[in-house]
């Protein structure tokens, strides 16, 4: 059984309170800039076990009366075609797809608003279909000097050429597909026009990491610095907020770089600022909801591992720079941490050693150690996963799950009807192949319905897996990591 070192319920109702009190201190009218993920959060989760990838969700349904959700997106990014690593979907089509997830939780979706506008064919195509599908959008443009020319920023010739989005509700959050969207100048700016409207609000900043009232080093919010490699973020004491208080607390540099002109603005818009610190801003309430400290600093060592080899293969892969693995390993090197570590690694290594072809490797919620290798009919990941799905079902090594005259067939068809070259099944195959098999036999019947079991476990492969395989892996909810070598030498890999 995995170990919970996070209250949900706790954080839930503790955040929802100090947001509602945020609201009543700035007269029932509040932007409030969402970092990070409002849904689908598997960073926090895994760093802080027990909290639930959508209890921010949750939380805001709370205050669901009360709240309209903004959705901003970067017209560069819509250009671009910028990607959702975790999800392979553009921005733009994420933006679609955030308004879906937050209408089925009964959360209003106000608008969406396009910063940095420019008239370009991709961006107005997005406006042309926002708006036939009757979202309102709004339009924000490039200030130039942005954020240091703050005369020009809080003027008619600023932030009052951008459209004033028109809200209803007292907590308005602004949310976006990904980081570079321009949440914190559209709050910014709705301020600007309010106060022009005569109406008063304010802003407050809902970042989960780094958590403020954590050590600098702690595990935690250094899984952070790993999870911002590509952005160079680092965690730093707020000297705004010891000054101001004479308390240590932990923001990261941007937001402490940035605000003295934040505070700046805040004065000419509204005649002085409401805050001493960034972390002033801030409205996270997750460090108090933290019940067991060994077991959320165990799981950030490994968030860190597993950033690690991914930012290594990546960088393989030409995917990321070789300065984001040179910041992994010096946290790495920080906090005495090695790939030796997450116990997968050495067992898949060691199995693919001894059989010189590809291995894999999952670890169960109790420690438990499965490998699997490559055979004639299976690659060493499904093998991996029939081999996990027998141990949680109980069901001896020696049984087979799926008939190997199911399976022929199905490496038939691909060789000789679909064109593969490797006739081994992928995952996805080989459990359709367990699917048909449950329907007469028992055994593959309890092998299937463990599968929910697999949620959270670690994996590792010797090797790079296709896309199909890495799919399923996520699919399930599993914590994969691999090597930066392929299988074979073709070097067309899909």
């Amino acid at each position: 059984m995995r170990k919970i070192g996070f209250d949900n319920d706790k954080y839930i109702s503790l955040q929802s309170s100090k947001i509602a009190e945020r609201i009543a201190h700035f007269n029932g009218k509040l932007y409030l800039e969402f970092g990070g993920k409002l849904f689908d959060d598997y960073h926090a989760s895994r760093v802080l076990p027990g909290f639930k990838p959508d209890s921010k969700l949750f939380m805001l349904r709370q205050l669901k009366d009360q709240a309209e959700i903004v959705i901003a997106i970067n017209a560069e990014d819509i250009e671009k075609n910028k990607v959702r690593g975790d999800l392979g979907i553009t921005y733009d089509l994420d933006v679609l797809r955030l308004i879906d997830v937050f209408r089925s939780f009964d959360l209003f979706v106000g608008s969406v608003v396009i910063t940095r506008y420019e008239e370009l064919p991709a961006v107005d195509n997005f406006v042309k279909r926002l708006t036939t599908l009757g979202i309102k959008v709004y339009k924000h443009y490039t200030i130039p000097g942005y954020p240091s020319n703050v005369k020009l920023i809080v003027s008619d010739n600023g932030y009052g050429k951008n459209d004033y989005i028109e809200t209803t509700r007292s907590l308005v959050v602004v949310t976006a597909p990904g980081p570079g969207s321009g949440k914190m100048a559209v709050c910014l700016s709705q301020i600007f026009h309010d106060y022009k409207h005569g109406i008063k609000s304010g802003y407050a900043k809902f970042e989960t990491f780094p958590i403020w009232n954590l050590p600098l080093k702690h595990p935690v919010n250094l899984a952070y610095e790993a999870a911002t490699a590509d952005l160079n973020d680092v965690n730093m004491i707020d000297p705004f907020h010891l000054e101001a208080y004479g308390i240590t607390t932990v923001n990261y540099n941007r937001d402490v770089e940035v605000f003295p002109v934040l505070n700046t603005m805040f004065q000419m818009i509204a005649g002085e600022s409401p805050y001493k610190s960034p972390t002033d801003m801030g409205v996270n309430m997750a460090g108090y909801c933290i019940t067991d400290d060994d077991v959320v600093s165990r799981a950030s060592e490994q968030e860190i591992i597993r950033r690690y080899l991914n930012a290594v293969t990546n960088e393989w892969l030409g995917q990321c720079d070789k300065a984001e693995v040179f910041k992994l390993e010096l946290l790495m090197n920080q906090m005495g941490l090695s790939t030796s570590d997450r116990p997968v690694v050495g067992a898949a290594l060691t199995l693919a050693d001894e059989t010189e072809q590809p291995a894999a490797a999952i670890e169960l919620d109790d420690g438990t150690i499965i490998t699997g290798k490559t055979s004639q009919l299976l690659g060493a990941s499904s093998a991996a996963l029939l081999n996990s799905l027998k141990v949680l079902a109980g069901i001896p090594h020696s049984i087979h799950i799926i008939s190997p005259t199911i399976i022929e067939p199905i490496q038939k068809l691909k060789v000789e009807n679909l064109g593969n070259h490797n006739p081994l099944l992928h995952m996805d195959e080989t459990l359709i192949a367990l699917s048909i098999s449950a329907v007469t036999d028992k055994n593959s019947a309890l092998a299937l319905e463990q599968l929910p079991r697999l949620k959270g476990c670690e994996a590792h492969s010797s090797v790079k897996l296709s896309r199909v395989d890495e799919n399923v892996y996520k699919r399930l909810g599993m914590n994969l990591t691999s090597e930066p070598t392929y299988q074979s030498k073709r070097i067309f890999q899909f």
